[in-house]
């Protein structure tokens, strides 16, 4: 399985990106994709961002970014994007995308990450 999240940058707050994500190696629509954040000294933290199921009908947000990102997915081209608006510098984080499941209360990754990208947003 392999995941190459692009897209990553340097903003000004209250800027916009927009994250990709292409999939191989697994069936894309077999899958609920999502995204995570590690932010500055937080290494060893994942921080779920957003996630979508497979069919994308259906989509959660961390409530610190409700109403500013939206997840969304290509099954034809094997994508998943994040739209960023309205950036904070609290957004800074390496992110990454993943296959996730959900446990009934939360959205856990599946155990494939691969390499994320560098958002960060100035003040």
């Amino acid at each position: 399985v392999q995941l190459q999240a692009s897209g990553g940058g340097l903003v000004q707050a209250g800027g916009s990106l927009r994250l990709s994500c292409a999939a191989s190696g697994l069936t894309f629509t077999n899958y609920a994709m999502g995204w995570f954040r590690q932010a500055p000294g937080k290494e060893r933290e994942f921080d779920f961002v957003a996630a979508i199921t497979w069919s994308g009908g259906s989509t959660d947000y961390a409530d610190s970014v409700k109403g500013r990102f939206t997840i969304s997915r290509d099954n034809a081209k094997n994508t998943a994007y994040l739209q960023m608006n309205s950036l904070e510098p609290e957004d800074t984080a390496v992110y990454y995308c993943a296959p996730v499941v959900n446990t009934g209360s939360s959205w856990h990754g599946m155990g494939y990450w691969g390499k994320g990208t560098q958002v960060t947003v100035s003040s």
